[in-house]
């Protein structure tokens, strides 16, 4: 974990001088904040937030090395600053999401929340009810009997029963013996165009 401290504290030992270092090159106080936060906010923030945002992997995959030569300087400062950070706030956790917090991610990427969002409609539905299965019991997904369409074992299968059952529009029909409730098999719509 100490390796996840390394970074920012090596990337802070660069930048934080390059920020102390601006305002003595020029004449007045006003002008040195004014240009100084002027010059960090546009080169240090809003211009590497937006270029990254966009094609972070293919600059990190490119700088990497150059990053890597970094590290090693800055490891003399950087690794005893870290363990000292590890040591008073606690080794950091991985970012793990509530399932409250993830189904409100997966709302965000959806296109139709006109954010820019890659997934459909399907796909937030079949996620958010993935979420929620854990919270769902069996009852919750069947319908009551009372309101199911079934067929007794005697009926005759003929035409009119035939249209009944397309008409239903259920892929599985249950078939009951005696009493509506005691099911003992179904039968598999399958419809041929």
């Amino acid at each position: 974990m100490a390796g996840a401290v390394r970074a920012p504290v090596m990337l802070l030992l660069f930048k934080s001088p390059s920020l102390s270092l601006s305002p003595p090159f020029l004449s007045t106080a006003w002008g040195a904040i004014m240009i100084s936060v002027t010059l960090i906010l546009l080169f240090g923030e809003i211009i590497p937030q937006s270029v990254y945002s966009r094609y972070g992997l293919a600059i990190g995959v490119k700088v990497a090395p150059f990053v890597r030569v970094l590290v090693w300087i800055c490891f003399p400062v950087a690794y005893p600053i870290s363990k000292l950070l590890d040591f008073l706030l606690g080794h950091g956790h991985i970012a793990l999401f509530r399932r409250a917090e993830l189904k409100t991610l997966v709302d965000l990427h959806g296109n139709e929340a006109g954010k820019g969002g890659e997934l459909t409609h399907d796909e937030t539905t079949i996620i958010a009810g993935a979420l929620e299965l854990t919270e769902k019991k069996a009852k919750d997904a069947m319908t009551p009997i009372s309101e199911t369409f079934a067929i007794d074992i005697n009926a005759k299968l003929d035409r009119e029963l035939m249209s009944l059952i397309l008409e239903k529009g259920h892929s599985r029909v249950p078939v009951y013996y005696e009493h509506p409730k005691n099911i003992i098999g179904l039968i598999l719509v399958i419809i041929f165009l």
